[in-house]
């Protein structure tokens, strides 16, 4: 296969799968959600339902954009998504009424506003109105299981540094002094900055490896050209 043909294929299952977990994180890279991000993120059991849940609505919601896309007349695709997330959202907002009333009052309204998240509308217009089902559908689960993981690391932060515990286990002992900010609205910001931080530097340095490793090999490629030359 040439390497023009190999640069038009597309991509893998495999790929697409993982493509939000890293390289297009929904929260550190493309920092997408943020409200149910910086809102519910006071606990790490907060976090993974919340997570759970938007997981769920993208991956099937993705899945049925996907499977109907070259039904949806083009004038109404954006009310049809809304709409099929809209029905994804409800099953969820039941679901867990039914599981857990606390866990459904602790999360409050941020259920119902997963149809505005624009993570799951963007990928739906973006992604799965354009591919078939099966790349579609692999592609929701690792964005949503990518915004699963963002929301436990903030959330587990703050719950170990805000209550000293970590899904509901404590950690330090009764002597620990926990760090109140970190369960009040701010606690999130801080969280969230030092996250984009790390991430902005890890993306740097593989950056700058990358392009080192480049150039040493257009130098190497050209020295042996030089020798073949002479």
């Amino acid at each position: 296969m040439s390497e023009s043909s190999s640069l038009l294929a597309p991509p893998s299952t495999w790929e697409e799968f993982t493509e939000g977990l890293w390289k297009r994180n929904p929260v550190f890279v493309m920092v997408l959600g943020m409200c149910p991000t910086l809102a519910v993120t006071v606990s790490a059991v907060n976090s993974i339902s919340m997570g759970i849940a938007t997981t769920f609505v993208l991956s099937a919601s993705c899945f049925l954009v996907s499977a109907m896309r070259k039904m949806i007349p083009k004038e109404v695709r954006i009310a049809t998504f809304i709409v099929i997330i809209a029905t994804f959202v409800t099953v969820v907002d039941y679901a867990v009424q039914a599981i857990s009333l606390d866990l459904y009052e602790a999360l409050g309204a941020y259920i119902q506003l997963i149809v505005a998240n624009c993570l799951v509308l963007g990928r739906a217009e973006a992604h799965a109105a354009r591919t078939p089902p099966l790349a579609a559908t692999m592609n929701a689960i690792g964005m949503g299981l990518g915004f699963t993981l963002s929301l436990v690391m903030i959330g587990g932060v703050r719950e170990i540094l805000g209550a000293g515990a970590f899904f509901g286990i404590p950690l330090f002992g009764p002597h620990f002094q926990p760090w109140v900010v970190m369960v009040l609205p701010p606690g999130g910001f801080f969280v969230m900055a030092g996250w984009l931080l790390l991430f902005s530097i890890v993306r740097r340095r593989a950056q700058m490896r990358a392009n080192a490793q480049e150039a040493a090999n257009r130098a190497a490629a050209e020295t042996s050209g030089a020798c073949h030359g002479a």
